[in-house]
């Protein structure tokens, strides 16, 4: 079984971005910061499996449309978390 390089690095960036996820959740930030860095790390890894492993690197304009469709989820999904704080 053979494995391409750039899947190994991208395969690495995620267990990356993984770890450092798991180390914002220990930090003594504010939860808002916490959940907002979370989401952008979790962006991160979205964009980085849409280019390399679903290779819409080839194909710019998908990969330019799922990231807008993933930004705007976790932007929606972030103020519905800042509202309750926000409000009160």
């Amino acid at each position: 079984m053979s494995f391409s390089r750039p899947l190994l690095i991208a395969w690495g960036a995620l267990i990356g971005l993984s770890l450092l996820a798991a180390l914002v959740t220990l930090s003594r930030l504010p939860r808002w910061a916490v959940a907002g860095l979370v989401l952008l790390l979790a962006l991160f890894k979205a964009r980085l499996i849409l280019a390399r492993y679903l290779d819409l690197q080839s194909a710019p304009g998908w990969l330019a449309g799922a990231t807008l469709a993933f930004t705007l989820w976790a932007l929606l999904a972030y103020a519905l978390y800042l509202l309750p704080l926000i409000v009160t």
